[in-house]
């Protein structure tokens, strides 16, 4: 597959991804949502959106950061597998009911909410929203400008 374009080559959108980016940072060095937790919320929301190329880089740097292979493979069946934590299980929920926004009338339902809340204080909740509305948009550009996945080195920049 060749990419439609590389968004790093207009001078403008380099500029403005390098404030995506740093946004990015925030949330991962400042928060306090377990880094295991945003490494699964992410790459669910790259797998519902289809996005190779970030599916390829957070599943590759997941592992590299300490995640169990078999929980990555387990990811896009969280429903039906064991080995997630309650709190993981409502990161994922409210990961999956944040990405298909568009899917149900009035968005995230109350109950979502809920049982994120039950895991998760106020400011790691705000957090979780950025989380997943900053993925979807990576994803997005992704998909939209057809960015392969299978070339992602571990550890690297995803720019």
């Amino acid at each position: 597959m060749q990419a439609r374009s590389n968004l790093f080559a207009s001078p403008v959108v380099a500029r403005s991804m390098r404030h995506f980016a740093s946004a990015s940072r925030v949330i991962i060095n400042d928060s306090t949502v377990p880094s295991r937790t945003r490494d699964l919320m992410m790459l669910r929301a790259s797998q519902i959106n289809g996005c190779g190329f970030c599916t390829d880089a957070h599943s590759k740097d997941a592992v590299h950061a300490g995640e169990d292979q078999v929980r990555i493979n387990l990811v896009a069946t969280w429903r039906e597998s064991t080995v997630f934590t309650e709190a993981e299980r409502a990161a994922l929920e409210l990961t999956e009911e944040g990405t298909r926004i568009a899917d149900a009338a009035g968005g995230v339902p109350d109950d979502v909410w809920a049982r994120a809340a039950e895991h998760y204080d106020a400011d790691q909740l705000a957090a979780m929203v950025a989380i997943i509305a900053l993925i979807n948009a990576s994803n997005r550009m992704g998909v939209i400008t057809r960015q392969a996945g299978g070339g992602h080195e571990p550890g690297s920049p995803l720019g």
